[in-house]
């Protein structure tokens, strides 16, 4: 299976002045990225709500979320969700603390995250990524930042060992109103592309040339090439799974100013996907949910 990433190369060690860091988080994104930080020398102590999840090379485990506070002066979060934020943040540990938000939330929560922070004494910078398992293990996802100018110019050499590229979006939420801005694209992308793989199976086309076509063609991209990969072998080992995608498209719904008429088509279709027993397989298996609508109609 081709990458769904690009440049794959590894960055050396972040300078923030020797102090230690810690990384709440070691699902299917957090687990590389916290890789990758600690093998790029950073002095790293992480904890994770799932026992099982192997603790990364170099890294200290934490027995709980408080000894992470206890222990680092920045906090990273790659957490699922505001609940699981919610749960973890403990007002009494804050202070002096720099906290860094990698996942994906809606952007009042996190507005209001940041108020609840900086109350408690301590620093907040918006700093989630574009990109999936792929990029996450290779180093090269896209953050996007928002935050005050001096704890971005801490944060930035900090993430350079999980990210490609970083992109300042101005004041807290900013760069979650961007990430969901991408997401837009990227579910709209990948669900039309399963729907194309869908047409071609109906009129009985070749998928594997439909791959190559597409391959070779001007809309191809990382993404893509990894999808219809996907698409062809019916492997649907996750990369970003049908439950976190419809997480992200409830939140741009959620957050939209005007209407969005093509997630809101999505929103049913991963939904579906969903309650057939898909949810944690890869987004592109939302061509089983195209499929049921198909020999329904």
């Amino acid at each position: 299976m081709p990458p769904d990433w690009i440049g794959c190369r590894r960055r050396p060690a972040p300078t923030v002045g020797g102090m230690t860091v810690g990384f709440l988080g070691l699902g299917v994104m957090g687990g590389p990225m916290a890789a990758n930080l600690a093998e790029a020398g950073t002095d790293l102590i992480v904890w994770s709500r799932t026992p099982s999840r192997e603790t990364p090379p170099g890294a200290v485990r934490a027995a709980t979320p408080a000894e992470v506070f206890e222990r680092a002066q920045i906090v990273i979060m790659m957490l699922s969700g505001a609940e699981a934020i919610d749960s973890v943040l403990d007002p009494a540990l804050l202070d002096g603390h720099l906290i860094v938000h990698m996942g994906t939330t809606a952007p009042e929560y996190s507005a209001g995250l940041r108020d609840r922070v900086e109350k408690a004494g301590a620093r907040y910078v918006e700093a989630p990524v574009s990109g999936s398992r792929g990029p996450a293990e290779a180093g090269t996802l896209v953050a996007m930042l928002a935050g005050q100018a001096e704890e971005l110019d801490v944060v930035r050499p900090l993430i350079a060992p999980m990210c490609g590229d970083t992109f300042d979006c101005g004041p807290v939420p900013g760069a979650l109103l961007m990430k969901l801005a991408v997401n837009t694209y990227l579910i709209s992308m990948v669900t039309g592309l399963a729907e194309a793989f869908h047409f071609a199976e109906g009129h009985g086309l070749d998928p594997v040339t439909l791959r190559r076509v597409l391959d070779a063609g001007p809309m191809a991209s990382p993404v893509s090439r990894v999808k219809a990969a996907k698409l062809v072998d019916g492997d649907f080992t996750v990369q970003a799974s049908i439950r976190d995608v419809l997480m992200n498209n409830e939140l741009i719904v959620g957050a939209a100013r005007t209407a969005m008429p093509l997630l809101t088509r999505c929103r049913a279709l991963y939904t579906e996907a969903r309650d057939q027993g898909y949810g944690d397989a890869d987004m592109a298996a939302v061509v089983h949910a195209i499929a049921t609508r198909t020999r329904a109609a």
